[in-house]
């Protein structure tokens, strides 16, 4: 009997199966979409949240960058204000004093006091009498005829060239003999 079916009937038959399967497709695809729907919804929290982390993290270094470039002299400047109360009084003994020889003195400690304050927070003079001139230290603002023995080498020193833990700060203003 089962020969006898017909291609209709076969087809009939075939088709609750196929169904079936279709069914079965419909739902895992469902599920399917509900993970993948969770898992976006997921994705998409975690990427808020790290973007406001990261704009957090923004905001708070600016702050504190703008913090530091406001305080960064800070401890120099109360270092040097010894120095600063030591002028103050040396003024008022000038003004009061009739011994030179005693204000001099007196201008020199103060002198001495500012100079040691700075080389303890690195700052270091640059030498530059009688060296050969160098364009990576010097800025010559004159040139003067000097003998030969002088020639290219720097002769007066119009202002001091400093470094400042090794790097050059302020170049030293120069006259070259030539």
């Amino acid at each position: 009997m089962e020969e006898n079916k017909s291609p209709l009937e076969e087809t009939a038959a075939a088709a609750p199966e196929d169904s079936l399967e279709n069914q079965i497709d419909a739902t895992d695809s469902e599920t399917v979409v509900e993970k993948l729907t969770a898992e976006l919804a997921e994705q998409k929290d975690k990427y808020i949240r790290l973007f406001a982390e990261f704009d957090n993290f923004k905001r708070r270094t600016a702050k504190e960058r703008i913090e530091l470039s406001q305080t960064a002299g800070k401890e120099t400047i109360v270092s040097l204000l010894e120095v600063l109360d030591d002028c103050d009084r040396a003024e008022k003994q000038m003004k009061a004093a009739q011994d030179a020889a005693a204000l001099s003195e007196g201008t020199l400690l103060v002198f001495n006091k500012l100079r040691n304050i700075l080389q303890q927070k690195g700052l270091k003079a640059m030498e530059s009498l009688h060296t050969e001139f160098d364009v990576e230290k010097h800025e010559a603002i004159t040139e003067v005829e000097m003998g030969d023995n002088l020639k290219g080498k720097v002769v007066d020193e119009l202002e001091k060239g400093y470094y400042l833990n090794d790097k050059i700060i302020r170049f030293a203003k120069v006259v070259v003999g030539k």
